[in-house]
């Protein structure tokens, strides 16, 4: 398997532990700890073919920003598992089992639900080793994917934008890239707050309504079928909606979906990161040269992470989803006000608040 020969950067912040797992032969997985200065690190498990080390750490340190950044007493990690996501339950379940066992030393790392896992495959690591987040309600989780806490927490993101003059949300066309868990629920809750969805895709395809899409009858056929094949809209090439005119782009798709090559097609006034580092670096700052506002996923995204780390201290749904309304309106309103002179770009901004909290974690921290 190519993880073992990859490469990741490292700085001062970590990362702390990079341990490659063996499974069962042919599956392979990697989890990363990136930094732990403010608590043992959570961070989801995502389950891909082709998922590697160089990914996996860059998601970890997304992590320790964002779980900073939040207020969190949590440091950040990530875990990959290079398998199929779509192999058979049973299959899944035995290499979710087999991969809690391989890790259930590394106490510092709580594993959640990400890409390719769920609720159900947290049930197994739980029930293996006692410890996950994003636990079936059964269990006495807060289901992050049933109950939609990313994209919750987008739509307060967007609610802060608008009452702050930056993009007015009643009215917004948006376009949300990755109709998933975590785009389906965005859409829900942006439309609740008066936005307009016109155009959504899934891996296999677009679908388009410049005068709106029913978002409700849209989830329900997306639980049967690809979005393409709705009645509702107009089917279109699945990456052609990344260039629609809209005041709002929503990406909750793959990781660097936005570079250097495409970025320019991009016509929308803000980006919400609803994905894991969705655009890359340069992208970033040729968007930010034009205008165009993007919302860091480390402050947009935080939402399914603000409720896992309320679940594992016990508390209910209420509580955290109340928490993720007051962590996301402060992050957004600090982001806002911290690059409002133009003097830092929003993922600077983002950056300079995570660090100054990592910062006074150190300093209390054993050194050696």
């Amino acid at each position: 398997m190519g993880m073992v020969s990859a490469s990741w950067a490292a700085d001062e912040l970590g990362p702390a532990k990079v341990v490659f797992l063996r499974l069962s032969p042919g599956v392979d997985a990697v989890v990363v700890i990136d930094n732990v200065a403010l608590g043992p690190a959570i961070g989801g498990v995502r389950m891909r073919s082709d998922v590697g080390a160089g990914e996996v750490a860059r998601l970890a340190r997304a992590m320790t920003m964002k779980n900073a950044v939040a207020g969190l007493p949590h440091g950040g990690g990530k875990a990959g598992i290079a398998a199929p996501p779509d192999m058979a339950p049973a299959e899944h379940e035995r290499v979710m089992r087999a991969f809690a066992k391989a890790m259930e030393q590394l106490s510092d790392y709580i594993p959640g639900p990400d890409m390719g896992t769920s609720e159900t495959s947290m049930g197994y690591v739980h029930d293996e080793i006692g410890r996950a987040v994003g636990l079936p309600a059964v269990l006495g989780g807060i289901p992050l994917d049933e109950l939609g806490a990313t994209g919750f927490g987008l739509a307060v993101c967007a609610q802060v934008l608008s009452e702050a003059k930056v993009a007015e949300l009643a009215g917004a066309r948006v376009v949300i890239q990755g109709f998933g868990a975590v785009g389906s629920h965005a859409a829900r809750a942006l439309a609740e707050r008066g936005a307009t969805v016109i155009a959504v895709s899934d891996i296999r395809g677009a679908i388009w309504n410049p005068d709106g899409l029913d978002v409700a009858a849209l989830t329900a056929h997306k639980a049967d079928g690809p979005v393409a094949g709705f009645a509702g809209g107009t089917s279109v090439p699945r990456d052609d909606i990344l260039g629609l005119d809209c005041e709002i782009l929503v990406l909750a798709a793959q990781p660097d979906v936005l570079t250097i090559d495409n970025a320019g097609k991009v016509s929308a006034r803000v980006i919400l990161e609803g994905a894991n580092i969705p655009i890359t670096a340069q992208a970033e700052a040729e968007l930010g040269t034009r205008g165009i506002l993007c919302v860091p996923d480390v402050v947009a995204n935080a939402g399914g992470v603000i409720c896992g780390a309320a679940e594992y201290r016990g508390a209910g749904r209420e509580e955290a989803f109340a928490e993720i309304e007051e962590k996301i309106r402060d992050t957004t309103g600090e982001l806002l006000e911290r690059t409002r002179h133009g003097t830092l770009a929003p993922r600077a901004a983002a950056e300079h608040m995570a660090a100054q909290r990592l910062g006074r974690a150190r300093a209390l921290r054993r050194t050696f």
